[in-house]
């Protein structure tokens, strides 16, 4: 049984129009068509090869609505579209067992163990082959996202305010992650919601040890400790203004004429008062404050006739294979090991539930991002893959993980289990799936509400 419990790694969405539901519908139905399809079909494909006879091959729960019969299988479209399976001859261990070589449990364990990994293999296949190549058309990443943890907002009454983080500090550690990036620093406020998060602080020559409680934000309860991230440069243009006046690379925007810039449109927004006149843009430079006299002007290749200086904080490139793939082996990296980290924060802080999506969030996620455009339909799709992969390769009875544990079991003590004990397992591992999908659903609906 395969079902869909996603950590909510985006941003809350609220819920669309009942005007765009159809673009909603369409996306989510792609989305989990094909992860839903590619990780069927990587149990299929290996049992196939083991030589194990497939019965049913099903996209959906429940009833049938369509399908055909080729050899030994069935295959078909079910009408609930929550997930997928695949039947195998013999699979329920606790059916009787008939010696037929064509069921599942004739098989050796390795055999049996292969099959199961299969499909959450598939998915994290499926995440690399897609970001390698949206990777290779296009890469694109705010420049602040690895960028060191330099404090340049603090939000007054915050939590990071009554530790007494002030501007110009350098947060070198963050829990356990030495010299973050405020991507790495985000992902630990995330998951660290009302619990404390210890600090390590540079501030010129001196090192500060402080603890903060991230507090929860939005509807999907992330942690926050009320530090602004930055705008900081990626791209100077030759020859502009920008590049006259001395702007260089990784220089974090602070103010321009002492008005706060806090995004790259509030730096347009304050220009646009002083068209063609100098203006002082304050900058944090290797954690030092430099101030310089740049000029704004109408910059050609744009049509909208705002006065601008010739700077981008986000980077865009073109990655080659060998580049993309290591790329997007990195970004699958980390974004597993922010679900496993956030499942682990669900056995010690039942409250962490508040950041799990289901259906709901999928569908939304799914659905913005297709009004964005397909290559950012794509992007999701490929991260809510890693998440299948994860959730399935949890050691739960009934998922993936749970049937590959009871095979590791069964082969240190090189007997099987006993039938009475699998039958315990699997009766308490369902009520508690049952339950957990319930609650899930449950958030889905209240977040929605709340948005």
């Amino acid at each position: 049984m395969h079902q869909l419990i996603h950590s909510n790694i985006f941003a809350f969405i609220a819920m669309p129009d009942v005007r765009q539901w159809p673009i909603y519908v369409a996306a989510v139905a792609f989305v989990l068509g094909v992860l839903v399809f590619v990780h069927e079909f990587g149990h299929y494909a290996v049992a196939k090869l083991c030589g194990v006879r497939v019965e049913v091959f099903s996209l959906g729960f429940g009833k049938r609505l369509w399908g055909f019969r080729r050899g030994d299988t069935d295959y078909r479209i079910s009408l609930l579209p929550l997930g997928g399976y695949v039947k195998m001859a013999g699979e329920n261990p606790l059916e009787s067992r008939t010696g037929d070589p064509g069921e599942f449990t004739s098989h050796p364990r390795w055999q049996r163990f292969l099959i199961a990994i299969a499909g959450p293999s598939m998915n994290v296949i499926l995440a690399l082959v897609v970001l390698t190549g949206l990777y290779m058309f296009r890469h694109g990443y705010d420049l602040f996202t690895r960028a060191p943890v330099d404090v340049v907002w603090v939000t007054p009454d915050s939590p990071a305010a009554k530790a007494g983080l002030q501007k110009g500090d350098r947060i070198i550690k963050a829990q356990d992650v030495l010299h973050p990036t405020w991507a790495q620093f985000q992902t630990t406020e995330f998951i660290n919601t009302n619990q404390p998060m210890e600090l390590t602080v540079q501030r010129r020559d001196r090192t500060l040890d402080m603890t903060v409680v991230p507090e929860p934000k939005g509807p999907d309860g992330a942690g926050e400790i009320g530090l602004i991230h930055p705008e900081v440069v990626s791209t100077v243009e030759p020859g502009q203004p920008a590049a006259l006046a001395g702007v260089k690379e990784w220089d974090v925007l602070v103010s321009v004429d002492g008005s706060a810039v806090k995004s790259v449109q509030d730096l347009l927004a304050v220009l646009q008062k002083s068209p063609g006149k100098p203006v002082k843009l304050a900058l944090l430079r290797d954690g030092k404050d430099v101030e310089l006299s740049v000029t704004p002007k109408i910059l050609p290749g744009f049509s909208d006739n705002l006065y601008r200086i010739g700077l981008s904080a986000v980077r865009l490139e073109q990655l080659p294979f060998r580049a993309a793939l290591a790329t997007a082996f990195t970004d699958c990296k980390d974004n597993s090991m922010l679900i496993f980290k956030l499942v682990g924060k669900l056995f010690r802080r039942p409250a962490a539930i508040q950041q799990l999506s289901g259906p709901i969030g999928i569908m939304k996620v799914s659905g913005e991002a297709a009004k964005i455009g397909f290559p950012t339909l794509l992007y999701v799709m490929a991260m809510i893959s890693l998440n299948l992969a994860v959730v399935n390769l949890l050691p739960i009875p009934i998922l993936d993980g749970g049937l590959m544990l009871m095979l590791l079991i069964e082969g240190v003590m090189r007997r099987d289990i006993k039938l009475e004990i699998k039958e315990r397992v699997y009766q308490a591992a369902f009520v508690f799936l049952l339950l957990f999908f319930a609650v899930v659903i449950f958030n889905d609906v209240f977040k929605s509400f709340r948005g």
